[in-house]
Order: structure tokens, then C-alpha cells, then sequence
């Protein structure tokens, strides 16, 4: 068993397991970390060199335009409709990953929500400590790395989780730099949530309502992460190389980037394989297709594997905000199969349950995949 392994222990004493619930005990987090005058990354959060690079990694941040064109920007109220959906079809068919301008969330409604966020991270610790939690039975929870005793290395970054739907916590339970905004920004990401699955069940050949009435945005999950500066940035990540385990999913940066997709020739990418920046764009929001809606599209839509790099600022925290849209998880018996109509493959996947499927994504940590397990004839 290697050192990076969750509960290894090496012949010099490192007692990997101890220093994750030393870590966890504190409560505080990595900005803990951060706020103790920490100058080099601890062992946990140390990746292997084989994670933080893989192949080359094709900035849209640094002059190249061809880069820069990769992740498709849809305006959705700047063309007619049926220029809308193809543009929508062409991006979910080849990147997975496409930032939606004119989409009708209030600018400051995303402003306040990213500084709500912002906030809590950076007010009293004992606030922070009263929601630190590792019970998922909560709908409110903060913690760091929700897989820190699972996976091979630890992320530079914290989160705040929020259950937002089906069933809303009660208002209080909210900590108090979100309490008035939270739900409100929940409500205004669901209406795009489903204008956009409206339009991409159009590019499908269905009827508009088709994806929404299969409850492919009845559940809300938010998860805000918080990535403060990190002293090694190029010996860990902020997020580890995954996919999204929903339908869809909508995010919000706070401008400084760090984002990036892992595109291959399909993927527009000039047939090479690396690493996209996604590059913050002011007002618009990121879409991208989640797991779930790669089965259900029978694999015309794609969902792409993507990662944050650690935060490389001195100063300056990184915040996003992600909403997660999947059916009622926990409630949910109904089964989601391939929708095989107005396409020329036969069904590739058996049908399952968002539970089941849940259940097997989550089984191995964030870098699991669990397409190719439900694919027919695995």
C-alpha cells in the first residue's frame, strides 16, 4: 500500500489515516490550514505527478484563440430559437460544456450569492465549526473534501452544501451570510436548469417538455467551494479529475478561472488531447452535461471529465458555485433508460435508478465513472 492511500502508513511512521481525522478534527478546513501560516501543502494533499498533468493543457487564457473557441458561448436570447437549439445540440454532442449569456439570472442575484459564500468562509470559525458535518442526512452541511477519508489525495478546497429541492431546509438552517440569498438564487438557476433542458430535449427531436417531465430537475443540490490560496499549487488540485453524476449542471465563477475540461479530437480540441481552460466570461453562467443525461441521450449528448487546478493567488480565495440538477434522489423509485427515438443506435445502457447509479458513482470517491458499468453487455 502506497503512502498516498487512504490508511497507509509508511515504515518512517507516516500514519496517513491519523493525519486525515487530525486535519478533519480541527474543523476549520484548509483556510485553517492557510489561516496558520502554513508555507508548504501537507502529505495528504500531496497528487501523484501522474493527476496533475496529463498530456498538454491548452490555455484559452493565454493568446491562444483557437483554444478560446472551444467552449461555446449560446446567447440564449440574441438569435431564433431554432439557432438556439442547434447551437445548444452542437456543444452538448461535442464538448459537454458551454457558457449561456442573456439567460436571465440577475446579475447582482450572482454577485450576492458568490459574496454570501465568500463570507462564511472567511467569517468566525465557530460558525463554520457549528456546520462542519459529515452526516449526508443534513441538508446543510460545510466540511472539506467530502470524500477526504476515500480518496488517494486531498483537494485545496472547502464547500458549503445545500439541499435545496425537493424539499428546502428551513431558512435557519441556513448560515447567515446565504440565509437571503440562497434560496432565491436556487429558484432563478432552476428556471434556466429548465430552459435549458427544454432546448436540448428540443435538439433530441422531442417535444420541449420531455426531460423536464421525467423530473430531470426535481432535485437542487449547491455546492459552493471555497479555494483559498495555496502555497504548492503545482502538487495538488482544487477539484480532482471527474464527471458530474446528474443531468445537468449549472456553475457560477467568480472571474478568476481555473476551471478546465479534458477534450480529445471529438471534442473539438483539433484532434489533440489535453486539458481546456474554461475561461470566465462576466455575466454568463457554465452549462454542462452530467453523467445522467449521456445515458438518457443514449450517448448523443457527452459528459466530460473535468477538474479545478489548485488556487496559484498570494492573496485572493477562489469561489464558485455549483447547482446540481437530478431527480428526487432519495424519493425516486422511477428508472432512467436510453431515449432512442430520433436516433440510429440501439439502447447502449440498461436502465437504472439515480439511486443505484448514485450509489456506484460515489462507491469509489469523485473519480469514479460509472458509465461503462451500466453499458449493456459490461
Amino acid at each position: 500500500m502506497s503512502a498516498a492511500e487512504p490508511g497507509a502508513a509508511t515504515p518512517g511512521g507516516y500514519d496517513r489515516r491519523r493525519e486525515l481525522q487530525a486535519f478533519d478534527d480541527t474543523k476549520a478546513g484548509v483556510k485553517g490550514l492557510v489561516d496558520a501560516g502554513v508555507t508548504s501543502i501537507p502529505a495528504i494533499f500531496r497528487h501523484p505527478p501522474a493527476s496533475l498533468d496529463l498530456d498538454t493543457t491548452y490555455s484559452s487564457s493565454g493568446g491562444d484563440d483557437a483554444a478560446a473557441a472551444i467552449i461555446p458561448v449560446v446567447d440564449l436570447s440574441g438569435a431564433p430559437r431554432e439557432e438556439v437549439v442547434a447551437q445548444m445540440k452542437a456543444a452538448a454532442e461535442s464538448v459537454g460544456f458551454f457558457q449561456v449569456v442573456n439567460h436571465g439570472v440577475p446579475g447582482e442575484l450572482m454577485a450576492a450569492v458568490l459574496s454570501g459564500v465568500r463570507r462564511f468562509n472567511e467569517g468566525p470559525l465557530e460558525a463554520k465549526r457549528r456546520a462542519y458535518t459529515r452526516d449526508t442526512a443534513r441538508k446543510v452541511r460545510f466540511s472539506s473534501n467530502f470524500d477526504l477519508f476515500q480518496s488517494a489525495a486531498a483537494n485545496w478546497r472547502d464547500t458549503l452544501f445545500c439541499e435545496l429541492a425537493p424539499v428546502p431546509p428551513p431558512p435557519e438552517e441556513l448560515p447567515e451570510p446565504i440565509r437571503d440569498v440562497m434560496l432565491e438564487y436556487g429558484e432563478a438557476a432552476t428556471r434556466l436548469a429548465l430552459r435549458v433542458l427544454e432546448l436540448l430535449s428540443e435538439s433530441l427531436g422531442l417535444p420541449g417538455g420531455r426531460l423536464r417531465e421525467m423530473g430531470c430537475a426535481e432535485g437542487l443540490n449547491v455546492v459552493s467551494h471555497y479555494y483559498p490560496p495555496c502555497p504548492e499549487p503545482d502538487l495538488t488540485l482544487g477539484t480532482s479529475r471527474h464527471t458530474d453524476a446528474d443531468f445537468v449542471t449549472v456553475l457560477l465563477q467568480d472571474g478568476t478561472g481555473g476551471l478546465q475540461v479534458l477534450l480529445d479530437g471529438a471534442g473539438g480540441n483539433g484532434g489533440r488531447r489535453g486539458w481546456v481552460d474554461v475561461p470566465p466570461l462576466p455575466g454568463a453562467l457554465i452549462v454542462n452535461i452530467g453523467d445522467l443525461l449521456q445515458l438518457v441521450s443514449n450517448n448523443r449528448f457527452r459528459s466530460v471529465e473535468h477538474r479545478v487546478l489548485a488556487n496559484r493567488s498570494r492573496e485572493t480565495a477562489r469561489v464558485s458555485v455549483a447547482c446540481f440538477f437530478n431527480t428526487d434522489i432519495k424519493g425516486s423509485t422511477r428508472l432512467y433508460g436510453p431515449i432512442t427515438e430520433g436516433g440510429d443506435e440501439p439502447p447502449l445502457y440498461r436502465s437504472v435508478t439515480v439511486r443505484e447509479f448514485s450509489a456506484r458513482f460515489f462507491s469509489k470517491g469523485l473519480e469514479c465513472r460509472p458509465l461503462d458499468y451500466f453499458r449493456l453487455g459490461h
